[in-house]
């Protein structure tokens, strides 16, 4: 998934460093550039961008009343040479302050905080959703390496527990997210899901044939996937075919 970017400096110089850092990860996706405060409050409001650096002094509006005035509310990292407003930007909820001149590695650590607060706020929609219980997930967000995507639960054919998190297995790609296996067993779709073992869930809709083995049965999937059941699971599985 990639996080759409919007840069509010009015010089040149401070344009072109973030451009050149933003460009290190590859999930920023910058979306466009504003000069001034005007600008900028409409490049928002029209864009829509989910991160923002923002100069504090730029003309005809300060980055600050820019931040007032806007209804959208989108992550924030403040910009500036000056370090006295600094206790306004965190005020106004900024992510981060960057004081100019800042380097790579400093800008670095303002983007692993935002990643971080990523996180932390799909963790809270996954707990409002389970608090609400709004229904079961069509969608998840899931991790490989630096990136996070959004994956249709459809296109998921099996899950599998790694400690604190779950290994999300598609045709030919296999993802992380942060959970137990048990969380996701709640919020995946009963009728599409069902949970074979203490360590698997399975897409009922991705499995190609099932093999007894005992008091046991092995699913072959249609990726080419081989897990194996519970004697629990297994019984449940009998009782579908049933």
């Amino acid at each position: 998934m990639n996080i759409r970017t919007l840069i509010v400096e009015d010089e040149p110089l401070a344009r072109q460093t973030l451009r050149d850092f933003i460009a290190d990860f590859k999930w920023l996706e910058l979306i466009g550039e504003a000069v001034d405060g005007l600008q900028a409050i409409e490049k928002i409001q029209e864009a829509k961008p989910a991160l923002i650096f923002l100069d504090v002094q730029i003309p005809e509006v300060s980055g600050l009343e820019v931040l007032r005035r806007i209804k959208y509310e989108p992550a924030v990292v403040f910009t500036t040479a000056f370090d006295h407003y600094a206790v306004t930007a965190f005020e106004l909820e900024a992510l981060d302050y960057l004081q100019k001149p800042f380097g790579r590695e400093r800008f670095h650590q303002t983007i692993e905080r935002i990643r971080q607060r990523l996180s932390e706020n799909k963790t809270a929609i996954l707990k409002k959703q389970n608090d609400e219980n709004i229904g079961p997930l069509t969608t998840l967000f899931v991790r490989k390496k630096d990136l996070i995507f959004p994956l249709e639960t459809k296109n998921i054919f099996w899950l599998e527990a790694n400690g604190d998190y779950v290994n999300i297995h598609t045709r030919d790609e296999k993802y992380m997210a942060s959970g137990t296996l048990t969380e996701f067993a709640k919020r995946l779709d009963e009728n599409k899901f069902l949970q074979i073992h203490r360590s698997s869930i399975v897409n009922l809709d991705q499995i190609e044939k099932i093999e007894e083995l005992g008091r046991t049965l092995l699913l072959y999937l249609k990726n080419g996937a081989e897990v194996q059941a519970s004697r629990s699971g297994s019984q449940l599985l009998k009782k579908l075919v049933a």
